[in-house]
């Protein structure tokens, strides 16, 4: 996160949460360290076992969260008494009773899906008229509705990732010869010098090991007349880009070829299908039922997306049991994928963030397989 980000961002961000959660019937809201947190503090907690924590009521209106950090730690946040007061706490203060001062000791308090259980348990016995409902369940993601300057950072962040799949598709990474780690290190250089700040996660994946959605890259060296799948992703000034595309080290087989005009249909499909009014689980349908009704159902094996942000995966997710509503602001991925294990598989993968009239895809790199 930023440190520039002016506290008027974060007061906005805080503003926004409390409703939604008024509106949930909760009472108060505790995060530990992690992407929650970072959102509406701006600080980003080493993830210890001494606990970093985001704590408040919601009554009365005017009540300013506290921002609890341990004593060793004080020194790296940056104070916002506009946003939060700070507390810190040393090794001889137990931080659950630090904690327990700044909920409500009644009614239902929202806790962050990561919270460690050793902290959740120990709050439990400390204020057991509390229920603890993970935020989750009680109002999906914290960081779900992204703002139109987030939704820019994503494209910006997915352009960078563009260009290098760009530099792939054109064969100035050379591929033949070459293991899927020493291809993974060289997309790693490539992501940080297009002006990623951060590498998050990179999958080469090679021949039939195309077929394993997750493959990391190993020591399987590529060869000629093979698919390759790549996948892979960095942070840039916070937000996270994301994008897969497959290529063939030689001529298309046309079996290859007609399976992945099947899959663009469905990819183009969902893209389509995103847009406000309708839900999530539509989007995963519309791209499921094109892959199935082409006798390839048993091949698509994951959901169509995931939400994107300061995090590669967050709420919301795209599955066929999600039947939320999409809302302007959400931002996720849509990556249909046909693998046949043992043989190769295929995945095409835009980020995509709603706006009004529908999708605006974040990736704009050839969608179609290419010979290199």
């Amino acid at each position: 996160m930023s440190p520039d980000v002016p506290d008027n961002v974060f007061l906005q961000r805080w503003e926004k949460t409390r409703e939604r959660l008024a509106a949930a019937g909760v009472d108060g809201i505790l995060l530990g360290g992690g992407s929650d947190l970072a959102y509406l503090t701006g600080y980003e907690a080493m993830p210890l076992e001494r606990i970093t924590a985001f704590a408040g009521r919601l009554s009365p209106p005017d009540s300013k969260p506290a921002l609890i950090v341990p004593a060793l730690e004080a020194a790296r946040v940056r104070p916002r008494p506009a946003v939060y007061s700070t507390q810190s706490w040393g090794d001889t203060t137990d931080p659950v009773e630090v904690i327990a001062q700044a909920i409500p000791d009644s009614g239902a308090v929202v806790v962050s899906d990561d919270l460690w259980a050793m902290h959740v348990i120990g709050l439990q016995r400390r204020v057991p008229g509390v229920a603890l409902i993970p935020i989750g369940e009680a109002i999906g993601g914290l960081r779900e509705l992204k703002s139109p300057a987030e939704r820019d950072a994503l494209a910006e962040a997915g352009s960078l990732a563009d260009k290098v799949m760009v530099q792939i598709q054109s064969g100035e990474v050379p591929l033949v010869g070459r293991t899927e780690a020493e291809i993974a290190a060289d997309i790693a250089s490539r992501l940080l010098a297009a002006g990623h700040d951060t590498v998050e996660f990179i999958i080469v994946a090679s021949g039939p090991n195309s077929a394993s959605p997750h493959h990391h890259p190993g020591s399987r060296v590529v060869q000629a007349d093979e698919m390759v799948l790549f996948d892979f992703g960095g942070r840039f000034n916070g937000y996270c880009s994301d994008t897969t595309r497959c290529v063939h080290t030689g001529p298309i087989p046309d079996e290859v070829r007609f399976v992945y005009t099947i899959l663009a249909a469905a990819q183009e499909a969902a893209v389509q299908q995103a847009r406000p009014g309708h839900s999530l689980a539509e989007v995963d349908l519309a791209a499921r039922s094109i892959i199935a009704g082409a006798g390839f159902g048993d091949n698509f094996i994951h959901r169509t997306g995931h939400g994107i942000g300061v995090e590669v995966h967050e709420p919301p997710y795209v599955t066929e049991l999600n039947s939320d509503p999409i809302e302007v602001g959400h931002a996720f991925s849509i990556e249909p994928g046909i693998y046949f294990p043992g043989q190769w598989g295929m995945r095409l993968e835009d980020i995509v963030v709603i706006e009004a009239d529908g999708a605006r895809r974040c990736n704009n790199s050839d969608r179609s397989l290419l010979e290199v």
